[in-house]
């Protein structure tokens, strides 16, 4: 397991936890990184993460991309 921000761009990779305080699991469980979800990063921008999950583009701080663990 390792955090997202070690994931290579465009190739796909499955959510097996995610990790951070209650209200940050919601708030990424929201935007659809829950386990078993699949992510597959577009972009990386001074550590900032863009990715593709459930058909939708978004972005993630680096400090959130930490907490999801592929």
């Amino acid at each position: 397991m390792m955090p997202l921000t070690f994931a290579d761009a465009g190739k796909e990779n499955i959510i097996k936890k995610v990790g951070g305080n209650s209200e940050t699991r919601k708030f990424l469980e929201n935007l659809g990184f829950v386990a078993g979800a699949s992510v597959i990063i577009i972009n990386e921008i001074g550590g900032n993460v863009i990715v593709n999950i459930k058909d939708s583009r978004v972005a993630v701080s680096k400090e959130m991309a930490c907490k999801i663990m592929i």
